[in-house]
């Protein structure tokens, strides 16, 4: 199993009557809610939180791109893992990842990761996601029933820029390159493991199994609403005729480790709650436009997270609603443990990325989950595939020899 810290870093600032004075949390939220010298802070803080991960084994650190919104504070996740690169050397760098349909031209795309992926010693996970409404139709105006288009144009770009060893012209329907050379290219070849965030939709599955890439569910339902979409998956897995490597598929899930399942709710009940019930506070009318979603996908009746019963849901629950519901993993160690493996064989999982920090969670109580996940939940998890421990596909392949930035260099 790899176990992948995230931080989708919330802004934690957000006032108690948030969802009733304020429209949404995307998109066009009031930008005096934000405060820079506080964001300074913030930032550091939560940069700390990953490396302290590094620190503990976990196998990754994790971070995402989104935009205009007070849910995660990274319009450039690259920004974000170029300073891991630096003060990190053993976890990989999991960007998950660049909306690439935005990016105009999408050669810095491939150029920015193949940077990542060179000083960081070839630890980068490579995220290629189509990208929420909000980001990629509402913040950076792409049309909706356009984006998935041009997300195919834009990974075929990406990929022969890493893979061709000449340079080449790209006559694309929405790109036109005369001369595409990607320099420096990444240290992973053919490239770094491609991992593609999803939310249900039919095309991605296919793609993601076409490729041999790895399918990420990004769901705050929790892991026993996802069974169902992963099951899914699975099925086109076989349908398409590939193995049934778990490594193919990675879950997100909110975890809270306490001493006690009674400490796990009187410490981070309040946190989870901030989270579910203000920064999945989005407008409806820029969570799912008409042309978004595919026709395979609207028929197969896949629905979007942020669909209107989901938001009233979101304000209701209570702490034992979202517990007993699998929206959030809590409790003792033992409990944890319990809980993760069997949504791991259930979903069939070979990657999991960890949510410790969220909504508004101190850094104090963060780490103390954190610590007690690393040393008392994630060993008893390592082996539940043993069958498919020599499959390296899906993970990264760092140089022996890489810099290792905390050690001493030419006598410095």
């Amino acid at each position: 199993m790899k176990f992948t810290w995230f931080n989708l870093m919330p802004w934690p600032h957000l006032p108690e009557d948030f969802r009733q004075t304020h429209r949404s949390v995307w998109v066009d939220i009031d930008s005096r809610l934000y405060d820079p010298a506080e964001g300074n802070r913030v930032y550091h803080e939560y940069m700390d939180q990953l490396e302290y991960a590094d620190s503990l084994g976990f196998d990754g650190i994790g971070v995402n791109e989104h935009h205009q919104n007070a849910y995660g504070l990274m319009p450039s996740p690259n920004i974000i893992a170029a300073g891991l690169a630096r003060r990190t050397s053993r976890a990989a760098i999991a960007v998950i990842g660049n909306s690439i349909a935005l990016y105009n031209p999408p050669i810095r795309v491939a150029e920015e990761f193949a940077m990542l992926d060179v000083i960081s010693g070839g630890r980068l996970v490579a995220g290629f996601p189509v990208g929420t409404p909000m980001d990629t139709n509402f913040c950076y105006g792409q049309i909706p029933a356009l984006t998935r288009d041009k997300y195919y144009e834009a990974h075929e770009l990406i990929m022969r820029a890493w893979r061709e060893p000449e340079p080449f012209a790209f006559d694309g329907k929405y790109n036109q390159l005369r001369y595409v050379n990607c320099w420096p290219r990444p240290i992973q070849k053919p490239h770094p493991p491609i991992y593609i965030p999803g939310g249900g939709s039919i095309e991605t599955w296919d793609f993601c199994v076409e490729h041999d890439y790895n399918y990420s569910y990004l769901s705050y339902g929790g892991y026993k609403a996802g069974k169902a979409l992963l099951d899914g998956y699975w099925e086109r897995v076989a349908a398409l005729g590939k193995d049934e490597s778990p490594y193919r598929a990675s879950f997100a899930q909110v975890v809270c480790v306490a001493d006690t399942d009674a400490d796990a709710e009187k410490l981070y009940a309040e946190h989870v709650l901030y989270f579910y019930n203000r920064c999945l506070h989005v407008y409806l009318g820029f969570a799912d436009p008409p042309g978004y979603r595919t026709v395979k996908t609207i028929q197969s009746g896949k629905l979007n997270q942020f669909r209107a019963e989901n938001q009233r849901l979101f304000t209701s629950l209570s702490w034992k609603e979202l517990v007993d519901g699998g929206y959030v993993i809590a409790g003792s160690p033992a409990t944890v443990r319990e809980r993760m493996e069997h949504m791991i064989k259930d979903l069939r999982l070979g990657a999991v990325f960890l949510l410790f920090m969220i909504g508004n969670m101190p850094d104090d109580k963060v780490r103390h989950s954190t610590k007690l996940f690393a040393e008392k939940v994630m060993p008893q998890l390592r082996d539940i595939w043993p069958e498919w421990k020599q499959d390296d596909r899906f993970w990264v392949k760092p140089l022996e020899t890489r810099v290792r930035p905390e050690l001493p260099r030419n006598g410095r």
